[in-house]
């Protein structure tokens, strides 16, 4: 089973959604204590409460994890349409994901953020190391309220897998799409006590009243009653009346599709900063089903095995190679992960490997050049598990 890491992994909602597709959750980075000690009293794998803007840092414990896939949010407030829509230091945690996984090099990874991110500066930094690291990309927004979510709420995605070619799971997710979004009434049935509630709008041209027989508006990080100052709308389902209130804390966590037993800690404050912080369940479910489908039916020679090769150790004995450039050293290492990635590699790749490899499609597709380079990285790696044994 492809074990995960997730960062900036706030109470949980993309690992609880990848734990139902069937990974394997082995690790967590949160900075904000709050989220992190909610996060631990729902899974039992470690939290590690580190600051990832220290990317070197982040790297030496996240490498000694070996996961196969990395996932992760980076914090989107300066990207949100709540926000200023200014980039400041929050929006370089995008820069550090991607840092990060061009470091750890996974074979997949997924990066989720507001829709809005896909055109920020931080996004095209972080996007140019995916490309150079190797990764093909599938850049996708998702409106939730179209694959089960009951909540018009677009998110962007960026899903990278080592070797592949750019939007290699487009088709797939576009498939999936509901030619109708889901109300809340779909989801929750005849479980609702209300057909009408409250959703403060960001100013009054807005409307606030809202019917259960559309989709929720997205779950913000701040939740509001009903004030003095709003008379209600043109666009308002209903007129405004004593019975309409804004959701409960609980019903908000719901819509976002968190389960009815996830334990919540924290002032309410922070729990719904925490819930509107967080990506529905139920949309990581779909994002993560989506990977095991790429991974299970689309590259079968990419499954995960016990046997692992030692790209560490490679690295490490490139490193000692004086003749190499830093940048040879890193390109041989990538491109090492791509012949991997193509056609699973022995531990001790020989000729025939060779020949196997270049029967496939995926090197086919590769040009000329980059052909070479993949053929004199696995040489090299022969040359090092010969010097190993020695």
């Amino acid at each position: 089973m492809p074990k995960i890491v997730d960062l900036f992994a706030g109470c949980g909602g993309l690992s609880l959604g990848f734990q139902y597709a069937g990974f394997d959750i082995i690790g967590a980075f949160e900075f904000w204590n709050v989220a992190a000690d909610c996060y631990e009293k729902n899974f039992s794998h470690p939290v590690y409460r580190e600051d990832l803007s220290d990317v070197q840092l982040a790297v030496e414990k996240i490498r000694a994890m070996n996961p196969d896939i990395i996932i992760g949010g980076p914090p989107c407030q300066d990207f949100s349409h709540a926000g200023k829509r200014v980039e400041n230091e929050r929006a370089s945690l995008t820069e550090s994901f991607s840092r990060i996984v061009d470091s750890i090099r996974p074979r997949w990874f997924v990066m989720e953020n507001v829709d809005r991110a896909k055109k920020s500066n931080a996004y095209a930094v972080a996007r140019d190391t995916f490309k150079k690291a190797g990764y093909g990309l599938t850049e996708i927004v998702i409106d939730a309220s179209l694959y089960g979510v009951p909540q018009k709420r677009k998110r962007f995605f960026c899903i990278g897998s080592l070797g592949q070619e750019d939007n290699f799971l487009d088709e797939y997710i576009l498939k999936k799409q509901s030619t109708e979004a889901t109300t809340l009434r779909d989801y929750f049935g005849a479980s609702l006590d209300f057909e009408y509630y409250y959703r403060h709008p960001r100013n009054y041209s807005r409307r606030g009243v809202y019917s259960i027989d559309e989709p929720a508006p997205t779950m913000r990080g701040v939740n509001r009653p009903v004030p003095k100052g709003y008379l209600g709308h043109p666009n308002d389902p209903c007129q405004l009346n004593d019975s309409i209130r804004a959701l409960t804390t609980l019903e908000r966590a719901l819509i976002q599709t968190f389960p009815a037993d996830f334990h919540w800690t924290g002032s309410k404050t922070d729990m719904e900063q925490m819930i509107g912080n967080a990506v529905p369940v139920k949309l990581a479910e779909f994002v993560g089903k989506s990977l095991q489908h790429h991974i299970s039916e689309c590259a079968p020679h990419a499954e995960i095995t016990d046997e692992k090769i030692d790209f560490l150790g490679f690295l490490t004995w490139l490193q000692a190679n004086g003749s190499l450039s830093e940048r040879t050293k890193r390109d041989t290492l990538s491109r090492l992960k791509r012949a991997d990635n193509i056609c699973s590699l022995p531990q001790n790749p020989d000729s025939l490997y060779i020949f196997n490899l270049e029967q496939t499609n995926g090197y086919r597709s590769l040009t000329q050049s980059v052909r070479s380079q993949v053929k004199r990285a696995v040489s090299l790696y022969s040359a090092y598990r010969a010097n190993v044994h020695v």
